[in-house]
């Protein structure tokens, strides 16, 4: 995805998302549909008694998919309360879904250890563009560590390699964490052999230099980051 600096700048303001989101009349979904990562999700958000988070939901169908999928408690959050009562009124009938004004930044009204899994298709990325964005980013992966149960995982979909995502993973919480990638657009593509299957894991080394060997030069793709808070369970039972 290519983006145009005088946007992105204002992608961490609750203006600029009330404004599109009042333009917006239909759903539209950040880098990767449902279908396109549900292989993924199925791997590491099992379908009995999950409860999933989704940040920064927008007017995504993504919700939408997991329960057409048979994921019975999807509760959304977004900023902005125009798409927050757009959603709430579209998906009254569906019990499953639920959708709250939130900002990932703050979510003090759910308790510690509330959900499963957290899904983040983008928000990170929304706020790294914005001002103050590593006190922002940082403030935000602490809020999803905390609402995360015991071997919750936090799932990022992000256009941000690991040179640049990894260290600040690492620094907001204690994680494992798992790398996969998937092609851009993949939906749009159709069947073919893909850059790498999608719930095979990249082996991340320090420095992650065998990314360039494994994927090849300028890949057009989105990576995955896959975190864990067993680490962090690991970690307090040790200590």
């Amino acid at each position: 995805m290519t983006f145009a600096t005088s946007s992105t700048q204002a992608y961490g303001e609750t203006w600029y998302w009330n404004n599109r989101y009042g333009n917006e009349s239909g759903p539209f979904d950040w880098y990767q549909k449902y279908p396109s990562l549900a292989p993924l999700i199925r791997l590491y958000v099992p379908h009995n008694h999950q409860r999933i988070l989704v940040v920064g939901c927008g007017n995504s169908a993504f919700g939408e998919g997991m329960v057409d999928d048979g994921y019975q408690e999807v509760v959304n959050v977004d900023i902005s309360s125009v798409v927050i009562k757009a959603m709430q009124n579209k998906y009254q009938s569906r019990p499953q879904l639920k959708y709250v004004e939130m900002d990932v930044r703050d979510m003090g009204a759910f308790e510690a250890g509330s959900f499963d899994a957290v899904i983040d298709k983008g928000t990170l990325d929304s706020i790294l563009c914005g001002n103050n964005c590593r006190e922002n980013a940082t403030r935000m992966l602490e809020e999803v560590g905390r609402v995360l149960k015991d071997n919750g995982v936090y799932i990022l979909i992000t256009y941000g390699a690991p040179s640049y995502r990894l260290p600040l993973l690492k620094e907001s919480s204690l994680w494992s964490i798992k790398l996969h990638v998937i092609e851009k657009f993949v939906a749009e593509k159709g069947p073919g052999q893909p850059i790498r299957e999608l719930t095979d894991p990249i082996p991340l080394g320090e420095d992650a230099s065998s990314l360039e060997t494994v994927l090849g030069k300028h890949a057009d793709i989105h990576y995955i980051y896959v975190c864990s808070t067993e680490a962090k369970v690991k970690e307090e039972s040790d200590s």
